[in-house]
């Protein structure tokens, strides 16, 4: 019966092997015959056909085994041509470390070393004179129980008994503070370490405690922090110019678990994250809401689709630009199979050279350099970029060919720019703030529940923003949750922190 059972399988795989090969056949015929007739269309023979088809199919195979072997980086090198200035690198010798305490310990001479070897009097002090050094210690993390004594009062009339007041609990009697909670918010949304992860650190510092536990605390003070994260997300739909993305956020065993994302809108200084469990336009209008400002985005179609909508019933909609990083980032891709695509991507450096050179003054002559720079370089730049691409015809499902259509589909936001002095080029801030998710994502891989989706998009948020405008993200929570403990509602956003 085994055997009987075993020949089976074979033969199955056998058939679905047969099954793919057909297809593949299939698939590879109609490729050739499609080159053929373009060919034919184009006055072209047999031989140059098949020559463009081996090509594409030689470019596509090249893509895969650079995505899978080659630099994640976009980084290339430079002619230094139309390189902005760069700081001088700093090396790696001691660095200036202006926050860490300073501890002093003096030195002295044991009682056998005081004699002097020379004459055999004794050693004296010499007021002020020292040889120093300086070391990086390490004082190791540790938890302590604190009893909180309430000390109790009454009166001899026997009418009144009073309680002093404790510390402002994070949950009514709750046994871990503020302070644990927090650590706990930092250690997983900035340090990216799962629960389980800080369950062994805190074991070995002598706590024993649960990832439930510490699963509470996070829930607990998301809790106090929900309205300033929803004030966060209002306060960024205010915005004359937001920029958006998305990535992928798993809902962990859960149906559907890869169509959850995490929407992201961010300006220079604050970032927004919500998670949906859908890449569609329902989910980008659940996120943009009624925003009327610029949206800079890559070409996802749901962008203009929600647009498209809200004209087409006549409510309120904003206006949308294209980001040239992702149009380079095309050109780069298809530059090894393409040369002449070097040609763009020198264009679009000028480009950002110009942006550069202008960010280098300062205000007010920064935006007038900028504006004067965009409306005479920028504008024959973009030009010559527009131009270049109406002169290259090639097969549509080339490299090249997605890289020009992906460029000349998207050309009114891409030009939007040149007339609006407040766009930026690209969103790579978006794409910075949006990093940390993807470095959360990789390390602890997404969320348990749907709730968990919402406590993570919460700390992302707020840990972010701190970072944006130069708040520690710890300081922040804490004084943030201690504002909402002590009046309910009460919202912090990071701005608020900054010194006057």
């Amino acid at each position: 019966m085994v055997q009987i059972e075993h020949e089976t399988d074979i033969e199955r795989l056998r058939q679905v092997a047969l099954l793919q090969h057909a297809e593949l056949t299939r698939l590879h015929q109609r490729l050739a015959a499609l080159t053929a007739a373009l060919a034919i269309a184009r006055g072209d023979d047999t031989t140059t056909s098949l020559q463009l088809e081996l090509q594409i199919l030689q470019e596509q195979l090249a893509a895969k085994t650079r995505a899978l072997f080659g630099p994640s980086s976009e980084r290339r090198p430079s002619d230094g041509a139309n390189d902005a200035p760069r700081p001088t690198p700093r090396g790696h010798g001691p660095r200036p470390q202006p926050s860490l305490p300073l501890v002093e310990i003096v030195h002295t001479l044991d009682a056998a070393d005081l004699p002097c070897p020379q004459c055999g009097g004794d050693l004296l002090v010499w007021d002020g004179q020292t040889e120093d050094a300086e070391e990086i210690d390490v004082v190791e993390r540790s938890f302590r129980l604190v009893r909180h004594r309430r000390q109790k009062y009454r009166c001899r009339c026997g009418g009144c008994v009073d309680t002093a007041l404790g510390p402002p609990k994070l949950t009514a009697g709750g046994r871990y503070s503020v302070a644990f909670a927090v650590g706990v918010a930092l250690a997983k949304y900035a340090d990216h370490l799962p629960l389980a992860r800080q369950v062994k650190q805190m074991a070995r510092a002598g706590l024993t405690v649960d990832t439930q536990t510490l699963w509470d605390q996070l829930a607990a003070l998301a809790h106090h922090l929900t309205p300033t994260h929803d004030a966060l997300h209002a306060f960024l739909l205010t915005a004359p110019v937001l920029g958006a993305d998305e990535t992928r956020w798993p809902l962990l065993g859960q149906p559907g678990a890869s169509k959850w994302h995490a929407w992201a809108l961010a300006t220079p200084d604050a970032v927004c994250y919500r998670i949906a469990g859908a890449r569609s336009v329902a989910a980008a209008a659940a996120v943009l809401r009624d925003y009327q400002g610029w949206l800079i985005a890559d070409g996802y179609a749901v962008y203009p689709a929600l647009r498209d909508q809200h004209a087409a019933a006549r409510a309120p909609t904003f206006r949308l630009a294209h980001c040239w990083a992702h149009v380079r980032r095309k050109f780069v891709e298809a530059a090894p199979h393409y040369p002449e695509a070097e040609d763009v991507v020198r264009l679009i450096g000028e480009l950002y050279a110009l942006e550069a050179r202008s960010r280098a003054l300062p205000e007010p002559a920064r935006a007038a350099a900028r504006d004067t720079g965009r409306q005479t370089e920028g504008t024959a730049l973009v030009a010559a970029i527009r131009a270049w691409c109406m002169a290259h015809p090639v097969l549509p499902q080339s490299a090249l060919g997605k890289a020009i259509r992906y460029t000349l589909d998207l050309w009114p936001g891409l030009t939007a720019f040149l007339t609006e002095p407040a766009l930026p080029l690209d969103t790579n801030h978006v794409e910075r703030g949006i990093r940390a998710l993807a470095v959360g994502r990789k390390n602890h891989y997404g969320s348990r529940s749907e709730r968990g989706t919402r406590v993570a998009a919460l700390f992302y948020s707020l840990i972010e923003s701190a970072k944006l405008v130069g708040v520690e993200p710890g300081a922040y929570l804490a004084e943030a949750t201690h504002r909402a403990i002590a009046t309910p509602g009460t919202v912090t956003l990071p701005a608020a922190l900054l010194a006057p």
